[in-house]
């Protein structure tokens, strides 16, 4: 058997990682749009079914990064670096543990999520999931490499927005909020709910530094 049916042998079994990779960042944009309807929900009881089908979410996503890093450790052939692969399912599940980790914080601190600086955050988190979404769908062949950069930009611009909405609301918290422990629990929301974002844009740099090893 020569070289190239060799490699043959080999190559379709790296094809798993981007399955795997797509499933994941399918599963985050599913938590964005679950959050904010977790925000929009007056009623407590109600809102914590939708944060349980989150964390129901969050599962399923443990069990994809489990399989990637199984897979890393069986296969020889791997579609990019090894260490860019364990980055790359480190920072997506980053991601959905921070959208699992500020629902839960919403009820575990009965706070009114009627907050326009809460929803803002949200929205801006399940626009970047989507972004997240576009970028990783186009790693399974780069081809098209204007759509990554696009959804790379993106990501860094709703980012940057998440910090202006952050500092918004922090300051009309400490201006309009007479009860401090209501100031410490929302402040710990919005810190959390921000966190999302970064976390969106350190999987947009893992992605960035793939592209430019192998586009």
């Amino acid at each position: 058997m020569g070289f190239n049916s060799i490699l043959k042998v080999f190559l379709p079994k790296d094809r798993v990682f981007f399955q795997l990779f797509e499933s994941v960042a399918e599963e985050l944009v599913k938590m964005g749009e679950k959050l904010k309807e977790v925000v929009n929900e007056p009623d407590y009881d109600k809102r914590g079914q939708l944060i349980q089908e989150i964390i129901d979410m969050e599962h399923v996503n443990d069990d994809y990064t489990h399989n990637i890093f199984t897979e890393l450790g069986k296969n020889f052939i791997t579609p990019f670096d090894r260490e860019d692969i364990h980055h790359l399912a480190s920072a997506l599940d980053d991601i959905a543990d921070y959208i699992y980790a500020s629902a839960k914080k919403i009820n575990f601190y009965r706070v009114n999520p009627n907050d326009i600086g809460i929803k803002k955050m949200v929205d801006l988190i399940a626009d970047g999931c989507v972004q997240v979404r576009k970028a990783v769908t186009e790693l399974r062949t780069m081809k098209n490499m204007r759509n990554i950069t696009d959804a790379l930009v993106a990501i860094n611009s709703i980012e940057n927005q998440s910090d202006d909405v952050y500092d918004m609301s922090i300051e009309r918290l400490f201006a309009t909020e007479p009860d401090a422990k209501e100031v410490i629990k929302k402040r710990e929301i919005y810190q959390i709910l921000e966190t999302v974002t970064d976390k969106c844009e350190d999987a947009a740099n893992v992605i960035e530094s793939i592209i430019v090893k192998y586009a």
